[in-house]
This record gives C-alpha cells, sequence and structure tokens, in this order.
C-alpha cells in the first residue's frame, strides 16, 4: 500500500477543490435546495464536461476507467462543496450496483447515458422496518413486473431511470413507466431529497441477480464516507476561521482552552475518518481480504464522528451556530443524514462482529473465503 496520494491523485483532487468551489458556492447550494430536486441541468452539464459523471465507469462504456481511490477522492470534496443534487445517487450508488450485476450490454447502454451525462438514476432498497441487509428485502418481481414501495429513495424525482433491489434481483425501472409513482419525503438534508416510490404492475427490465449488491454498495458506502470526511473538514475550517475572529472579553475566543479542545477533538475526528475512507477505497480497488471491514469500520466511524463534529462545531458558534443565515447548519444536515443511510455505526458495528465472529479460529485462507461468503449473503 502507498501512504499518500499519486500525483494524479492529487491532481484530481485539486482539480475537483477549485471546479466546485467555482460552480458550485454555498451561494448556489443555498438556491438549489429551495427547488423541488435540487439538481440543475447546467451544473450537471459542467460535471459531464469535466468527465466526472464516467470518473469510475470503463471506458467502453464512455468513462474514464478510474478507481475506487479516485471516487472517494472526489467525493470528499463533493463533500466539502456540498454538492446538491443527484450526484452520489447516480455514479457512486447506481451506477456501481449497475456495473456490477448488469450485463455487457445492459452495461453499454445506461453507463453510457450516465457517463455522457444523458442520464440520472438511483437505487430503490429499503422498504417499511426494512435496513439494509440483503434478506431485509420483501419486494419480488413478477416475471418483468413490480409491484410494492420503497422508501427514502435519495433523488428518485431527477431520476430517468431508477434500479430496485427485490428478492429474485435487481431491476431497472423507467422513471415515466406505467404504474410507477414517486412522491416527496421529508428529510434531514434540503441538498439531497429523499422520495417514496411506488410500483403498481410496473414495467421493469431485470439486470441481474443480487449477489452483485453487497460489492456495489460497498463502493457506494466508502464513498458516502468521504463525502462526509469532506464534510466535516469543511466545518472544521468554519470553526476554526470563526474561532479567530469572534471576540469575548477583547480578545478572540480562540485563545481559550475549552475552545481549542473542541476544535482539536474536531481535528482527530476528521483525520481519523479520512484515514479510514481512504482505507476502504484502497482495499476494494485490491480486493484485499478485509474490504468488507474496512468499508464498515469507515462508515460506523464517520456516522459517529460527523455528527460529533458537527455538535463541536455548532456549540464553539455559540447562538449563531443555530441561525438559518450560518452555513453550518446545512453540513450537519447533511451529516445526520448520511449517518443513516447504507447503516449507522450501530448497523457496521454489528456487520464488523459478525465478520470477526465468523472468521474466529480460522486460517487466513478460510477467513478470507468466509468474509466473500458473508458479503455475498447480505
Amino acid at each position: 500500500m502507498q501512504f499518500g496520494l499519486s500525483e494524479s491523485q492529487q491532481i484530481l483532487k485539486d482539480t475537483a477543490r477549485k471546479f466546485l468551489a467555482g460552480e458550485c458556492p454555498i451561494a448556489e447550494v443555498r438556491r438549489l435546495m429551495d427547488t423541488a430536486t435540487a439538481y440543475d441541468a447546467g451544473l450537471w452539464t459542467k460535471l459531464v464536461g469535466q468527465g466526472f459523471t464516467g470518473m469510475i465507469f470503463p471506458e467502453e462504456c464512455g468513462g474514464m476507467g478510474l478507481g475506487k481511490v479516485e471516487l472517494v477522492l472526489f467525493m470528499e470534496e463533493a463533500g466539502y462543496a456540498l454538492l446538491p443534487g443527484p450526484f452520489f445517487s447516480t455514479v457512486a450508488l447506481a451506477g456501481s450496483v449497475l456495473n456490477a450485476v448488469a450485463s455487457p450490454e445492459q452495461k453499454k447502454k445506461y453507463l453510457s447515458r450516465i457517463s455522457a451525462g444523458e442520464a440520472r438514476s438511483t437505487l430503490a432498497f429499503l422498504e417499511a422496518n426494512t435496513g439494509w441487509d440483503l434478506p431485509d428485502i420483501q419486494m419480488a418481481a413478477t416475471g418483468d413486473k413490480l409491484t410494492g414501495s420503497k422508501l427514502f429513495v435519495t433523488d428518485a424525482a431527477a431520476a430517468d431511470f431508477i434500479l430496485v433491489a427485490a428478492r429474485n434481483g435487481v431491476f431497472l425501472v423507467d422513471a415515466k413507466a406505467p404504474g410507477l409513482r414517486i412522491g416527496p419525503m421529508r428529510g434531514m438534508d434540503f441538498t439531497r431529497k429523499i422520495y417514496s416510490v411506488e410500483f403498481s404492475n410496473t414495467p421493469a427490465e431485470r439486470l441481474g441477480e443480487v449477489d452483485g449488491l453487497p460489492r456495489a454498495l460497498a463502493i457506494a458506502t466508502a464513498a458516502l464516507a468521504a463525502e462526509m470526511v469532506g464534510g466535516m473538514q469543511r466545518a472544521l475550517e468554519t470553526t476554526v476561521a470563526y474561532a479567530k475572529t469572534r471576540k469575548q472579553f477583547g480578545k478572540p475566543i480562540g485563545i481559550y482552552q475549552a475552545v481549542q479542545h473542541q476544535c482539536a477533538d474536531m481535528y482527530l475526528e476528521t483525520e481519523s475518518a479520512r484515514s479510514a475512507a481512504y482505507y476502504a477505497a484502497w482495499a476494494l480497488e485490491e480486493s484485499a481480504p478485509d474490504a468488507a471491514a474496512a468499508v464498515s469500520i469507515a462508515k460506523m466511524y464517520a456516522s459517529d464522528a460527523s455528527r460529533t463534529v458537527g455538535n463541536r462545531g455548532i456549540q464553539v458558534h455559540g447562538g449563531m451556530g443555530f441561525t438559518w443565515e450560518n452555513d453550518l447548519h446545512l453540513y450537519y444536515r447533511r451529516a445526520k443524514a448520511s449517518e443513516t443511510m447504507l447503516g449507522d455505526g450501530s448497523f457496521h458495528r454489528e456487520r464488523i462482529a459478525r465478520l470477526v465472529i465468523d472468521g474466529a479460529g480460522s486460517t487466513p485462507k478460510d477467513k478470507e473465503s468466509r468474509q466473500v461468503e458473508m458479503a455475498a449473503r447480505r
């Protein structure tokens, strides 16, 4: 493992930071979060022009063929800028699922559209009283028709097609298909809208078996953890800058140890979460034996740390931290919404425990095979 980014990876990260700072400043974020879908066609076109929508897809599908580490680096910058709209849902979530379960012909058809900016997508997974484990899925297709409902589907109203996880496979549904109804749900994060999606004998195209979902969800989970790291970094920088300028009793509040300790804890949480997210991406790219555990560790830590960083940042800001005009609460909202998405800290602690217990007393080779089997079962 190389401890540090390569030159090309650092260039990608710097380019993404500059691009998002110029094209998606916080004023634009606030404008888009007040719209129905938080999606802007002009911004999407610019993302496509930079090649970001096809960065991890094969070149034969119109993509750039980059790896999981590059995706994580971009998602960190997206979190730093609080990028609104369906980028995560389309590229990291639905795109990873398509790449994992679809046939070569289907990949070329749909991933090419995503890479070219001609389509947006998302994944409908959760149902009432279910979690993020595969055995929780209740919906099943009858032939090529779907009936049932999915909840907390991100960016569904901005999608051109929706991927649906069912017990007997993964299906693709056109957003204009008969029997499909998309309804808004009230969510914590105004920059990433969530919806309920109902299917009533809705035509669907089968993509493949659900066995490919665990790895696809692992990629999306690592990307989400990295996005949370970016938000933590922005919250940290904002808080430190405020502590340097806000004065009480004629002195900057940053000179007081109580405030310094809050900022130091925020820094520790952010850097630790970043290390975990980077390693998870590397482990996925290299198909390391501990990849499944690394992803769960990254999401578990980021879920807890992003909440803590947000809490401490708001506390240092005092009354200002609770005002609508202050941007910090927008990052806190994204952190709280992302905390539960793809499994919260408790969910991933349990998953790590199962991985450890399942591998106890086995040889290294046995542990690796059991990890793969367990990931497939989930």
